[in-house]
């Protein structure tokens, strides 16, 4: 199938324009769709599919998705398709999701050959569409066979791109910010165990008064006026490769209303830490980028490898890692704004917040996990 390679910052996925009749047989629907005595039945749901299983539980609970309503609008769709003429019946793209990562073959100019994958897509956005397209073809075959459908593609992402990308365009009116999907987290009963504690971990260093962090994560309706430093979503992400990493130990040791606590002060004491090393003159200073998000990413991780070497006893830990990050302190000069970029190159901030945790825990004699 030819496709145009899209990059977006760090993401890269694909657009191409599907024959409907090809299309529709390589897609799976979630939901119950109904035609005109007909009906398309949902897929059935394997348990180890965490994707479709968190949108079918989504769907079950969203009104919109209620058979009366499916009807109403697939009818409306399927009448619209008759109706268009000079008109395209499908403008918008249609977003599908396969957690296999396909192989592309570029010829040049973004262009070239998208394999398929070799189990069906998760349709995103615009199963009410592809249902309608469904009956309409089984009306009119010849119609139905001049359309082609312009498809967003993502392929090889995790679980929870997928998941969280339908809960933004699918769940409400107005959108979901994917803050709000984490302060979710704690309402919706279908929430990882793993994804909570990490959730968890987010509100405690944004509220607690010892937090390095408190105010200075941008969360949704956050009450101080203080200047941000990180998103509640990237912070959130970081802590969640960490605790997903460690997870059956924390299951073993107690779960979260141990764990949380546990976790929360060793990210407190390095965050303390870290800001000794660099000092005042840099640590949340204008003109440096200690306290940006792309360094404070890297500084989550460089914490959870000095956690997985020095895992002894809370008391004396401050000043331990003190000792530890000690070297930090000639390093401010690289984190300067002027020059920040070709000091530490990449290719994207994936890479960058990569480069950088490797460069501070050299620096600190801290073994990168790899």
């Amino acid at each position: 199938m030819q496709a145009t390679q899209i990059r977006q910052k760090d993401g890269i996925f694909y657009f191409a324009g599907y024959p409907a009749k090809a299309l529709l047989g390589k897609v799976r629907f979630i939901s119950r769709f109904y035609g005109e005595g007909e009906e398309i039945a949902a897929s059935r749901i394997s348990q180890d599919d965490d994707v479709a299983q968190f949108i079918s539980r989504i769907e079950r609970t969203d009104h919109a998705f209620q058979r009366a309503l499916s009807r109403a609008k697939v009818r409306q769709l399927i009448n619209f398709y008759e109706t268009a003429v000079t008109q395209p019946a499908i403008p918008g793209t249609v977003l599908l999701y396969t957690s296999e990562k396909l192989n592309f073959r570029a010829d040049g100019d973004g262009g070239g050959h998208l394999a398929d994958p070799a189990s069906k897509y998760l349709i995103i956005d615009g199963q009410h569409r592809l249902a309608a397209l469904h009956f309409y073809m089984q009306e009119r075959p010849q119609d139905a066979a001049t359309i082609t459908v312009p498809c967003i593609i993502f392929d090889g992402r995790s679980e929870d791109f997928a998941a969280e990308m339908f809960v933004i365009i699918n769940s409400t009116p107005t959108r979901i910010n994917k803050s709000h999907l984490i302060d979710l987290y704690e309402r919706v009963s279908w929430a990882a165990p793993d994804r909570k504690f990490a959730a968890r971990m987010v509100e405690k260093l944004y509220s607690e008064g010892d937090s390095p962090l408190r105010y200075r994560i941008n969360r949704l309706g956050g009450r101080s006026q203080r200047d941000k430093w990180v998103l509640q979503a990237e912070l959130f992400n970081e802590l969640h490769r960490w605790v997903r990493g460690r997870w059956r130990s924390i299951q073993l040791a107690g779960g979260s209303s141990k764990e949380v606590p546990r976790y929360y002060g060793m990210v407190r004491d390095f965050l303390k830490a870290a800001k000794g090393a660099f000092g005042d003159a840099v640590w949340g200073r204008e003109g440096y980028m200690v306290t940006r998000p792309v360094t404070i990413k890297a500084m989550i991780r460089v914490c959870a490898d000095l956690a997985r070497e020095d895992d002894g006893p809370e008391s004396g830990r401050l000043e331990r890692w003190e000792k530890r990050l000690a070297p930090w302190s000639d390093m401010g000069r690289m984190f300067k704004d002027e020059g920040f970029y070709e000091r530490f190159p990449a290719k994207g901030e994936v890479e960058r917040v990569a480069r950088i945790h490797r460069d501070l825990a050299k620096a600190a004699g801290i073994e990168v996990k790899k």
